[in-house]
């Protein structure tokens, strides 16, 4: 598990490590970074920029942020964040990308 603090690529917000969780997306933007083919593994060889697209719900009303890769086209997951920007999050609930 890898949780530190980083600097957003996309908005340049400075990002603190979350505590209790690998961190792995900006709370400000919600955008992520192509790091893992499987989580935690820091495989990819792509590193493009993971634009959220979608919100699901998940198991135990856990949430997800879905992705797309502006570089490679995969799609990704990640679980929200307890302060990930809500403003945002419902804004991409009440327009979700359509995904595969």
């Amino acid at each position: 598990m890898i949780d530190e603090d980083f600097e957003c690529e996309v908005c340049k917000q400075q990002v603190n490590a979350l505590g209790y969780t690998a961190r792995n997306h900006c709370p400000y933007c919600l955008s992520s970074k192509h790091l893992d083919n499987n989580p935690g593994d820091r495989a990819s060889i792509c590193h493009g920029t993971l634009t959220p697209i979608a919100i699901e719900s998940g198991k135990k009303q856990n949430y997800k942020i879905v992705y797309v890769c502006k570089s490679c086209g995969v799609i990704k997951k990640n679980k929200m964040a307890r302060d990930d920007n809500m403003e945002l999050v419902i804004q991409i609930m009440s327009k979700p990308q359509k995904y595969k």
